[in-house]
């Protein structure tokens, strides 16, 4: 089977909805979307995510299955400096780098700075989720790998946002995802692909196809969005 990972196009984040340019990327996307077959499409609940999969859908005649866990990656950490929440991610490489359990998908989410918010929580309701729908199509987890029944072919398409995808790609291919969120960029309304190898009939893995592709913006000569890519140096921090 194969699932099919969408970000979202260039976010208006204070309306929570797409920029001009958002709106355009979201467009080219949904062109590229019509030579797909796709037996199941997902969708966050937030508006920047059910407006870059509207224009898929409306030219599909389909629509989302919304699920709560396929928003934003939300498990918020306490800053050792000054005690107020923050995202758990975007750390500062000085520190995660050095702390081995921030290395392994069994220890990352209650090592160091992780341990102060509820991210262990989150992180399983949203690998219980992609499980689900997984499971759906036959393929159920068995530690780190899944077993089937059955071949399958079906294309699941998931319209959501970054964190999240990389959380979900963290549990699928057994990898931190303190690595993948420190260390892969997803462009707004790129796609990634994965799909099931079964060399054993009965065991499935899932091998990436595809990261972050935004081959439908280049073709039609539309820039590819930074948004959510950081490059600036700021003063250091302790």
């Amino acid at each position: 089977m194969r699932l099919i990972f969408v970000r979202h196009a260039e976010p208006d984040y204070e309306h929570d909805t797409l920029t001009q340019k958002g709106w355009r990327e979201a467009a080219l996307l949904a062109k590229r979307t019509a030579r797909w077959k796709v037996d199941a499409f997902y969708c966050s609940p937030l508006g920047r995510a059910r407006d870059t999969a509207s224009l898929t859908l409306k030219q599909a005649g389909r629509e989302a299955v919304v699920y709560d866990w396929l928003r934003e990656f939300h498990a918020p950490v306490k800053d050792p400096e000054t005690g107020k929440d923050r995202l758990c991610w975007d750390l500062l490489p000085g520190y995660w780098t050095k702390i081995a359990q921030m290395h392994q998908v069994e220890t990352f989410a209650k090592a160091g700075i992780m341990a102060t918010g509820r991210v262990a929580e989150e992180y399983q309701r949203v690998c219980d989720g992609i499980d689900s729908i997984i499971a759906s199509c036959g393929y159920v987890r068995e530690g780190k790998m899944y077993r089937t029944a059955k071949h399958n072919e079906d294309t699941a398409v998931l319209f959501c946002h970054m964190g999240v995808t990389l959380f979900m790609l963290s549990h699928l291919l057994n990898i931190s995802p303190v690595n993948l969120l420190h260390g892969v960029f997803l462009a707004p309304s790129s796609v990634t692909i994965v799909s099931t190898e079964e060399v054993r009939e009965g065991e499935a893995y899932f091998r990436c196809q595809t990261m972050g592709d935004t081959s439908h913006l280049y073709a039609a000569g539309e820039p590819v969005s930074h948004m959510g890519y950081f490059a600036q140096i700021y003063p250091e921090n302790p």
